[in-house]
């Protein structure tokens, strides 16, 4: 029997997801700073080697792939530092979440269209 609860295609937070995550949180936390959204939206592949991304890592940041960050062991909260750039909506990383379009989710979701 395995220790960690299994819920089928949802990525949790544990304990070996988070330690795969480390840079790309460390990234994402660091958009705190206007100094280091303004180098990100520079240059933002070099921003991302500058806290040594992997090419999956780079890819889904660079792609605003947000189910796929969480996969890798992104954390919402740091995540939303990203969306925050663009920005993103919390319907839309939702939606992408779910494998719904926008519509779909908020229809279903929330009741709304």
């Amino acid at each position: 029997m395995s220790d960690v609860l299994e819920i089928p295609e949802t990525p949790l937070f544990e304990r070996e997801r988070s330690k795969n995550g480390y840079r790309m949180n460390k990234m994402a936390m660091s958009l705190g700073k206007p100094e280091n959204r303004a180098a990100f939206i520079a240059d933002e592949e070099a921003f991302l080697d500058s806290f040594g991304l992997g090419e999956a890592e780079k890819q889904a940041v660079m792609n605003r792939d947000w189910h796929r960050m969480v996969s890798l062991g992104g954390n919402l909260f740091f995540i939303l530092k990203i969306a925050a750039i663009d920005p993103a909506s919390m319907a839309e990383i939702g939606a992408a979440q779910a494998g719904m379009s926008q519509e779909e989710f908020l229809k279903t979701r929330l009741g709304k269209m």
